[in-house]
Parts: C-alpha cells; sequence; structure tokens
C-alpha cells in the first residue's frame, strides 16, 4: 500500500492518503496540529462538526497546559497566585490551554509502505502572563491500514517547574449514535458543580458497558486502565492510553450522531482541585501516546 503526505504551497492543511482510499486525513497545522477529518479502513471516523467553527467545538484539538477548565482562570502554584486568561466568557473560566490555535510546523515525515509517520512541532519562547514558563511541543501522528497513534510529547524549556495536564479533544462519528456504546472500566466519577468545575471524585457503581442512547453528556470518569472501546452499528474501535492515570471525558455537541471521546490526564480545574495534576521540571520531557485501532 502506497502512502502520500500532501501539503500546497497555499495551503497549512495536510493530507495523508493511501492508494487503497481507505486511508483519508487532515491535519490543520494552524489550528494547534488538529487531526480534524479521519477516514480509516474506509470507515469516517472524526469529524471537523462543520459550519460549527473549531474555535468553538475545538475539534480534535490537543489539550495543554491543561485539560478543560480553570475556574476564574485562577490557581495557586508553589505559593503564587496566577490569572489566565478567561477565553470562555460565558461561564468567566479558562478553557482547553495554550495550543489549540497555534501554528505548528511540519520538522519531519517518513513513508514506507507499511505507514506514515509525520512530526509537528511547536515551540514556545513567550512567557503567558498566567503561565510564566516557555515550552516545546513535539506531536508525532503515524498511519497505518488499521491503526493510528498520536504521541505527544512536551519539554520544559524554563527555569521552573510548571504544573500541568493533557488531553486530546476528538469528535467520533457513529451512523447510529443512540445504538452506541463504549466500553470502559471504572468506580469513580468526577462530580461537576457549576460552570462545569470539577469539584471531586465519587465511587460509583463499576462500570464496564455504557451505553449512549439519548444521553446528553458532559460527563468525566476516572479509568481502571487507558482502555476504551466505541461501539457502532457499523465498526468497532479501541481508544488506549501509554499513561498511567487515566481520564475519559465525554461530550455531545449540537449535531447528531456524533461524540466527543476525550482521553486526558486530569480532569476539569486539576489546577485547583489537583486531580491528576503533574509537575514537569526544568530540562525535562513528558511524553504519552494515544492509539487508535479498528478491530
Amino acid at each position: 500500500m502506497l502512502y502520500k503526505v500532501i501539503k500546497n504551497k497555499q495551503s497549512t492543511i495536510l493530507e495523508i492518503t493511501d492508494s487503497k482510499n481507505s486511508l483519508h486525513a487532515k491535519i490543520h497545522l494552524e489550528q494547534g496540529a488538529s487531526l480534524q477529518e479521519l477516514t480509516l479502513n474506509g470507515h469516517h471516523l472524526i469529524t471537523s462538526l462543520e459550519p460549527l467553527t473549531y474555535s468553538t467545538t475545538y475539534a480534535s484539538s490537543i489539550l495543554f497546559p491543561f485539560a478543560n477548565r480553570v475556574k476564574d482562570g485562577i490557581y495557586e502554584f508553589n505559593a503564587k497566585n496566577f490569572q489566565l486568561d478567561t477565553n470562555q466568557k460565558e461561564e468567566n473560566n479558562a478553557l482547553h490551554g495554550f495550543i489549540y490555535n497555534k501554528t505548528f510546523q511540519v520538522i519531519h515525515y517518513e513513508i514506507s509502505d507499511n505507514d506514515a509517520k509525520i512530526t509537528l512541532e511547536y515551540i514556545e519562547k513567550k512567557k503567558h502572563k498566567g503561565f510564566p514558563y516557555t515550552y516545546k511541543i513535539q506531536l508525532e501522528y503515524s498511519f497505518s491500514k488499521n491503526m493510528v497513534s498520536l504521541k505527544f510529547k512536551v519539554k520544559n524549556t524554563s527555569k521552573k517547574p510548571f504544573p500541568f495536564t493533557l488531553g486530546w479533544h476528538p469528535y467520533f462519528l457513529s451512523d447510529d449514535l443512540h445504538n452506541s456504546s463504549l466500553q470502559f472500566q471504572s468506580d469513580k466519577k468526577l462530580i461537576i458543580g457549576d460552570r462545569n468545575i470539577g469539584l471531586q471524585i465519587e465511587s460509583i457503581k463499576p462500570t464496564e458497558t455504557f451505553e449512549i442512547q439519548d444521553k446528553q453528556l458532559d460527563d468525566c470518569w476516572v479509568l481502571n486502565s487507558g482502555d476504551i472501546k466505541f461501539i457502532t452499528p457499523k465498526y468497532s474501535l479501541s481508544i488506549s492510553s501509554s499513561e498511567k492515570t487515566n481520564f475519559l471525558q465525554l461530550y455531545t455537541p449540537p449535531k447528531l450522531n456524533t461524540i466527543a471521546i476525550e482521553p486526558t490526564t486530569g480532569v476539569s480545574n486539576s489546577f485547583n482541585n489537583k486531580i491528576g495534576l503533574q509537575v514537569l521540571q526544568p530540562e525535562k520531557w513528558h511524553e504519552v501516546t494515544w492509539y487508535l485501532k479498528m478491530n
């Protein structure tokens, strides 16, 4: 099978295809290198939610340095108070981090008979007033017949440690979401308060199979493993993570037969409730890989 990576000079979109027309992907370099379209093994899996705009949907955006929200954009770290921009004006929260709208550069790609790999990079040299640190981010997308992987690597290039959580925000399509389901193992769930702010973890009846039906979702579970399965009438997809501690955010947007299945390493307001929060030391790297595999 022959893979192609296409980038027109006038475009900031990378297209990845194969010779059998079973793979088609679009990566938007100016929108945080987000994978907004994916057809794999002939099935349309990931969508951009058009005509809704990317600035409101964050379709497939990479979430860093925080996944989800920070209440009022305010947090404390190492005995200092910080104020983030509140880009979610209606709820007065900071939402989904800083890199969803940054422009990434292609630094390497390689094509073989078995796969296509693309490495993208963004270097932050300016210190944000609410996050006064610099960092380097590399994303490696790998496409093959039945699998897509996304490796996220971040390096702290500043002289002080910083707090972080990570996440990925893809929207998946089903021809019949009502009759689709998810399989994951969890016995804990996040209690969410006003303005979708995470409060604390509560124990729940163990979950293995979750029927979507007509549920309107904006919920978060603590996963006992990084493995999730999305089962639709037409296809079955496994989603997994290399991270040790994993959370699952599910959200149903205002678009028929579409659901956001978001693997994250932390929860809403993690900069304050500390759930999943990690600290990256100066000159150190952290990486996580998310995998999508057709069953």
